[in-house]
Formats: C-alpha cells, structure tokens, sequence
C-alpha cells in the first residue's frame, strides 16, 4: 500500500490507498482514536494498522460508512483480539453477519479482471460483521473530542454512515460523496440520493473539510455541486418513468456520463415498478 496518513484538520488525519483511491480516517481524542473504514483486506488492513500506529497508540474504535468490500472487509484485522467496537449502520452489519459469502463473492468478480492480486488476498480474508449498530445516530466520546456517527436515508446504499467531527469542521461522507470518479449505483437508491447529501449538508460550514469515500478532499461547494448533479438525475428518472422512456433515453441526458446514469435509470425504474 505504501501510504501513510495525512494530517487534514486538528488530530483528523487521512490515508489513500492508491489502488482503488480509497480513503480512511483517523480521529484521535484524549483517550481513544476512530478509524473510519477499514480497506478490502487483510494485507491491506495489516499495513493500515502500522500506518495508525505511526500517529497514535490509543485503543482504536471503527466505523464502517457501509458494507461494500473496500470499506470494511479489514475488519477483523483492525478490530483485533479480543476484538474492538466496530460500529456501522443495522443493514450494513445485518450484510456483514448473515451473508459474508455472498459479500465476498460479488466482490472477487469486481475484482478479478483488473486487479487479480487483490482479488486473491480477499478471497482468504477473515471478515468480522459489526459489534455495534446505529438506527440514526450515535455520539461517541473519545475523551475530550465527540464524534457523530449518522444515517442520513438511503443513497449510495441503503446503509451509508456519515461521520461527523464537529470541533475539527470535518465531514467523513463515504461514498455519498465522490471525487474521484462518478458515484457508484449499483447498490443504490438514485430518487433518495438527493436526499441524503442534503441532509449531510446541514453538518457542513463554509470551512468544512468533505473526505469523499474516493478521491481528493473537496469543499462543501463540491458537494453542492455533486447534489445538484444527483437531484437532476432523480428528475430525469421521475420524468422519463411517468412518461414511458426507456432507460437508455434517460441516461443518454443525464449527468455522470452514460454508463452510470444507466446503471442508475435501472435501479430508480425497479423502485418505481415496486421491484425493489
């Protein structure tokens, strides 16, 4: 991985993995550090950890922002024994504990074309499900320094986690919020997206720090306009469903580029057809 973390804020610091462009957070309080997602698998996890301690040896606590593969799957290696709390929203550690085979298999044929290596290393990696669960929000103490962990509605899954630190003015989004490509909807809800990033929104300042799941930390200007994006999208979904357009004529108008939009256009149809 070759990475380490990157100061941002006071005591908030930031790793990119190269690969996947994947960014983890750490948090450090008095007495205890957060670490905001966890990477795709026990190698990768294992270095991270090294990483941590380069910058603090207080008890680590772990947040999951959702339960795809690049985000969570280093759990077990993290959390460590006996393990540490790993909090994330009901759904994502319901995925986590009750289909961990199905998680690892879907992941393994993303991943098997491009970047076979990393496919290997996570078909042989423990995965630990979450300890602890967040229904809307949870605050968490870490000795002088509180942190807010939110549900903000379904998006980019129907188990985002937003990690608020407000005393720092730093936004963990996941990937509601992506920099460094479009947003993934294979998984998502398209029509409440929206809705999501503009409840995320009400966090922000003018001066907030937005560590997006993937990418270069942006501004809240970014997000506004990732927000617009998203809610033209769900208009154009609304519009070409009620007057019996195909997909393909959606995502041919639509923003992110052809490809996602479609992917979207399939979701957002299913929903309205009551098929998902």
């Amino acid at each position: 991985m070759n990475a380490g973390f990157v100061e941002v804020a006071d005591r908030v610091h930031v790793l990119a993995e190269p690969l996947l462009r994947v960014n983890v957070t750490l948090v450090v309080g008095d007495d205890e550090a957060l670490l905001v997602d966890t990477l795709s698998s026990a190698a990768q996890a294992t270095e991270l950890a090294a990483a941590v301690r380069a910058v603090t040896d207080r008890p680590l606590t772990l947040v999951n922002t959702h339960h795809h593969y690049d985000h969570c799957f280093g759990n077990a290696v993290l959390a460590g024994d006996p393990p540490r709390p790993v909090y994330a929203h009901e759904l994502a550690a319901a995925a986590l504990r009750e289909e961990p085979e199905r998680l690892r298999r879907e992941a393994y044929e993303e991943l098997r074309t491009e970047h076979p290596a990393l496919a290997a290393e996570l078909a042989d990696t423990p995965l630990l499900a979450p300890t602890h669960i967040v229904h809307v929000e949870t605050v968490l103490d870490l000795g002088g320094r509180r942190v807010l962990l939110r549900h903000p509605g379904r998006g980019h899954t129907e188990a985002d986690l937003v990690v608020h630190v407000p005393d720092a003015d730093v936004l963990v989004a996941g990937d509601l919020v992506e920099q460094s490509g479009p947003p993934a909807f294979e998984d998502s809800y398209p029509l409440q997206w929206p809705d999501a990033v503009a409840d995320l929104l009400r966090l922000t300042t003018a001066r907030t720090v937005v560590i997006p799941g993937h990418g270069d930390p942006v501004d809240v200007d970014f997000v506004r306009a990732q927000h617009a994006e998203l809610a033209k999208l769900a208009w154009l979904i609304r519009a070409g469903h009620t007057g019996s357009a195909p997909p393909e004529r959606v995502a041919a108008e639509a923003p992110f580029g052809a490809r996602p939009a479609l992917v979207a256009a399939h979701r957002a149809y299913d929903q309205l057809n009551g098929d998902l």
